[in-house]
């Protein structure tokens, strides 16, 4: 019988050099197949932290990673091979056309000729970008630059797939056309781990959440769980500021 559980986190510690405080002081949680997972918090919660030690980045200080019932640090380069990452900072060569963009993001999955050349027809089609495939990404629009950077992160289909503010800085229209596939993606069997700031989307689009804090989880469920348990909350945003509270953060 298939783990139900695709990545499993044990007090998982990351001090970085210099830092007076632990960046992830001991957090544990676990993520299961087919799941699409909130990790949410505010500016300097831990949460980019937590995501870049679960991709591979960097190592935490202490604390164990299993990815797909493997250790994360000893079988790093498999690891790598199931995973997809869009990250909030565009991954993008502005000069090169979309194409060229995702024909060499591709090459690095280990895709090329006809069977690349299809997964890159099929996602441009998808997301409304085909007729401007052969312009530079320089010229794009902030929601198609968006759309090819999760292009980028998709084309190898990874059992696992993390995003970091997918949406941040497009238009309601690019927004619900990613949200729409993403959807569709995790139907399909790939686990989504997701962070924003954008709560009343993570509350709509998110199976299960973790509201992390000064390197702390403080609290995990359904979006509705969440606001079901937290007294005079009427959505996951009231919830967050309930217990983050309402300080603004650098």
């Amino acid at each position: 019988m298939t783990n139900p559980v695709i990545i499993e986190i044990k007090d998982l510690i990351k001090v970085f050099k210099h830092a007076t405080e632990p960046a992830v002081n001991g957090i544990s949680f676990s993520i299961n197949r087919n799941e699409i997972f909130g990790l949410l918090g505010p500016n300097g919660a831990g949460k980019t932290t937590t995501i870049s030690i679960l991709c591979g980045l960097f190592p935490p200080t202490s604390g164990k990673v299993l990815v797909d019932g493997k250790d994360l640090q000893a079988d790093l380069s498999s690891i790598k091979n199931i995973i997809g990452i869009v990250p909030q900072d565009l991954a993008l060569y502005p000069t090169l056309t979309a194409r060229e963009n995702l024909e060499f993001y591709g090459s690095m999955y280990g895709l090329h000729g006809a069977a690349l050349k299809n997964k890159i027809d099929t996602w441009l089609t998808k997301l409304g970008l085909q007729d401007a495939s052969k312009r530079r990404v320089s010229t794009y629009s902030g929601g198609m630059k968006r759309r090819v950077n999760l292009i980028a992160g998709i084309l190898h289909d990874p059992k696992i797939l993390f995003l970091d503010e997918p949406t941040v800085g497009v238009d309601v229209q690019s927004r619900n056309v990613i949200i729409k596939h993403l959807k569709e993606i995790n139907a399909a069997g790939t686990t989504i781990i997701y962070t924003s700031h954008h709560m009343e989307e993570a509350e709509h689009f998110c199976t299960r959440v973790s509201i992390i804090d000064n390197g702390k989880i403080l609290t995990e469920g359904t979006p509705a769980e969440l606001v079901q348990h937290n007294a005079g909350a009427a959505n996951l945003e009231q919830v967050f500021l309930n217990l983050t509270n309402r300080k603004l953060r650098d």
